[in-house]
């Protein structure tokens, strides 16, 4: 086995922001603290740690490209002075790359990215692995890894399903990306397009990923199952799927009224928590669901119940009994983790969603989840078998295990029935609590995370053909 330091650089979107990014920061900084040379390659630094490094964004080099470019700044300190400025500057970033400005308006997914290719001269040394996470995002040119794995060895941690499919990050119900996608039922999914050139897409990354050798890995089984009916099967040299881990010493149970003296909460109320970036308006999040059980809930508690969307901007209102308050989005980990040991309860609904690390979060802090049973989300809740017929498949749980309840899509009255239930059985609720709080702490720790990554990178460099290769390119 590999017994010196490792060289690891990860690529991500963003060095600080949502769960994708979180998972990346996290590890990056794990490694660091074991004594490798960790390192983080980003499309957007708003961070000032030293090695993270941004992506760039190359401009155009021919003499036209610039002459246009150069227009378009001096016209930037009079931007605002009426339409005809901020016109002629989107004109002359037009004529700066027109190819992009055609590629775009027929549907064309941007791969455009010229820095990508410098990627490796980024960290001071050479890495021994390269651990990419979510690529779209308007950073990153596919077509560059290829040539990547052939330098060293690359992991694709998949976040969500962009790279299966022709446009979207999730299909929903559309199972078009098993045969190529074309005839998109919804070009507005994340990330939108103009046009549907999603056939052209999808065959674009299959002839990629066949020139290509990764290993890829998902959180969730249910991703898993995806990437293996997909065209990524075409340069997947190996899986695994690793669950996604939260920080133990940020996230943990604590006096649940001295977090809610913190927040200047209500001692006396049922809380419960709901958490999404954009709140009412986030694509992958069911909003509505959770504002209709909020309110079926306020009709039948006698407590005040409080409902809380930290996220969310909106002005505070009553449902049926219930108070439903929106806070602002907390950049602060630790000031997120107040809201949820202040939490009764915390309620994720999802149209869809991978391996949301709010409800790892959550149940870190020891605080029971009523969730929708979709995606990986039965993969991370025990589910309670009290509530049987709201239960995904096998995964029912007795008191002594169960971390919380799953419910079907969209399905309000079972939701509000879940949360209402355990609200109002306290030794329930303190025994999920518990439950909850001692399978994070088993399962969901970041350190076990970084523990199974370091050993397939571990692996993975100690076999002779891999040696073989990395010999040949270096020569």
């Amino acid at each position: 086995m590999i017994k010196r330091p490792l060289r690891i650089l990860q690529v991500s979107t963003a060095d600080i922001g949502g769960g994708a990014e979180k998972i990346a920061w996290n590890l990056f900084h794990r490694y660091r603290n074991r004594g490798h040379c960790s390192w983080l390659a980003v499309g957007s630094k708003r961070g000032d740690d030293t090695d993270v490094f941004s992506l760039p964004r190359c401009p155009r080099n021919g003499l036209w490209s610039q002459t246009c470019l150069n227009l378009e700044r001096r016209l930037q300190p009079f931007e605002g002075k009426g339409r005809a400025v901020a016109r002629t500057r989107r004109l002359m970033q037009i004529l700066a790359d027109p190819r992009h400005e055609l590629e775009h308006r027929f549907g064309v997914e941007n791969f455009d990215y010229p820095g990508t290719h410098r990627l490796l001269e980024l960290s001071p040394d050479t890495p021994d692995v390269i651990h990419c996470h979510n690529l779209h995002g308007g950073y990153f040119d596919l077509r560059a890894i290829p040539r990547l794995s052939q330098r060293a060895p690359l992991i694709l941690t998949l976040h969500d399903a962009w790279l299966l499919s022709g446009h979207c990050a999730h299909s929903f119900g559309c199972e078009r990306w098993k045969v190529g996608c074309g005839e998109c039922p919804d070009l507005s999914i994340y990330p939108a397009i103009s046009r549907d050139a999603t056939a052209y897409n999808w065959r674009r990354k299959k002839r990629i990923l066949s020139k290509s050798r990764v290993y890829v890995s998902t959180p969730s089984k249910w991703l898993m199952q995806k990437v293996e009916r997909s065209l990524v099967c075409r340069g997947m040299v190996e899986s695994r799927v690793v669950p996604n881990g939260v920080d133990l010493s940020v996230f943990f149970p604590a006096v649940r009224s001295s977090a809610r003296a913190a927040l200047e909460l209500p001692q006396d109320a049922a809380i419960v928590l709901f958490t999404a970036n954009r709140g009412q308006t986030n694509l992958w999040k069911d909003y509505e669901t959770f504002r209709a059980a909020a309110a079926r809930v306020g009709a039948k508690m006698r407590r005040h119940a409080l409902f809380i969307c930290l996220g969310g901007a909106a002005g505070a209102e009553r449902l049926d009994g219930a108070e439903l308050r929106f806070v602002a989005y907390q950049a602060d980990a630790k000031t997120v983790a107040q809201f949820y040991q202040a939490a009764d309860l915390y309620v994720h609904p999802a149209r869809v969603d991978t391996f949301p690390c709010a409800v790892l979060e959550a149940l870190a802090c020891g605080t029971p989840v009523v969730a929708t049973a979709v995606g990986g989300i039965p993969e991370q809740i025990k589910g309670w078998q009290g509530l049987s017929a709201h239960c995904a498949g096998s995964n029912c749980f007795g008191p002594n295990r169960t971390t919380g309840a799953l419910v079907p899509l969209g399905d309000a009255e079972a939701m509000a029935q879940s949360v209402e239930r355990i609200l109002i059985d306290d030794p329930l609720r303190w025994q999920m609590s518990k439950n909850a709080a001692k399978d994070a702490r088993e399962r969901f720790d970041i350190e076990r995370q970084a523990d199974r990554y370091m050993e397939w990178y571990e692996e993975i460099l100690d076999r002779p053909v891999q040696n073989a290769r990395r010999a040949a390119v270096a020569r």
